[in-house]
């Protein structure tokens, strides 16, 4: 088996050389390793270091453009130079390098897809207690809208196996980390994690530059994944609210008018109509989207193929 770990950077020079005199070159059931920098854009010599400090392979984005898109263009690189299984860590040395034996070990035993390492957030010590707070919370609603377990839905420590990279598709520009379990979790891939260690903290997350703001765009992202791949279920529940609500203020209404009482409640009528015909539109465009859920899960299929087919003739090129 053939593992590449892959390492999202932007102006990393100065912390770079540490992770990578980390990284393994040998691991338990591989025959290779290798390591592949993804430089987003840096206007410091990331590049450079990056090669001298023994990276196989360096992707650099002509400009920065964010985590996400550093992350994908790490996958589809690992992808087209044949990697069995491709580990995604941090270039701060956040991560302990010496679990990732771990990381790979359900993906090299064929019991899982995704593997997600899940970091001792009780014990982290530059962890505020609002901040463990979250990191809980949010995975919960992960979980939730996954249906999987994973215990540490933020953790970029993870491994992914060739055919579950394939089809992952990550459309937001921020990060990663949660759209691609919510995915793989809907997906039907099996998504399990393992508990990894870390080091000291060397700097400041670039990422999280305020709580506030992360939660925000983190919280967009969970209805946005929801109404891609379950779009019916989730349009039908946002219609059906507002359609439930007028049809019992319109019921009401039938009652009064039953009994002689409707006079100056004509307002109930109207509001009642409003909501219902609203609930309505909602549910039309639940149908609307299944469909165009149907046409995304078939191109998804097409494009997975596309890439199994240009491996195909790539190997036979190469023999």
């Amino acid at each position: 088996m053939f593992v590449i770990i892959q390492i999202p950077c932007y102006n990393e020079e100065a912390f770079l050389p540490d992770t990578l005199r980390e990284l393994p070159r040998e691991l338990p059931g591989i025959d290779s390793v290798e390591w592949l920098v993804v430089d987003d854009g840096s206007t410091d010599r990331t590049a450079e270091v990056a090669r001298e400090y023994g990276a196989d392979h360096v992707v650099q984005h002509p400009q920065n453009l964010g985590l996400a898109r550093a992350f994908t263009t790490g996958l589809s690189a690992c992808i087209a130079r044949g990697a069995d299984i491709i580990v995604n860590t941090d270039a701060d040395n956040q991560y302990y390098a010496a679990d990732i034996a771990k990381l790979i070990e359900p993906i090299r035993r064929g019991r899982a897809d995704l593997v997600v390492g899940a970091r001792p957030i009780h014990d982290i010590a530059h962890f505020s207690q609002i901040k463990k707070f979250l990191e809980r919370l949010g995975s919960w609603t992960v979980r939730k809208a996954s249906l999987t377990q994973v215990a540490d839905a933020p953790s970029g420590f993870r491994a992914i196996s060739r055919e579950a990279a394939m089809q992952l598709n990550v459309f937001s520009d921020y990060t990663y980390t949660l759209e691609t379990i919510i995915q793989a979790g809907r997906k039907g891939l099996t998504v399990v994690s393992v508990p990894v260690r870390v080091n000291d903290i060397t700097r400041p997350s670039r990422l999280i530059k305020s709580l506030p703001g992360y939660i925000g765009r983190s919280a967009a992202t969970i209805p946005r994944i929801l109404m891609i791949y379950r779009p019916l279920y989730t349009f039908l529940f946002l219609g059906s609210v507002p359609f439930l609500v007028g049809f019992f203020i319109g019921l009401r209404f039938v009652v009064y008018y039953a009994i002689g009482q409707g006079g100056g409640k004509i307002q109930s009528l109207i509001l009642a109509a409003l909501l219902m015909g609203l609930g309505f539109i909602l549910l039309v465009f639940a149908l609307l989207a299944d469909l165009i859920g149907v046409n995304r899960q078939l191109l998804e299929k097409l494009d997975m193929r596309i890439q199994q087919v240009e491996e195909t003739f790539g190997t036979a090129r190469r023999d």
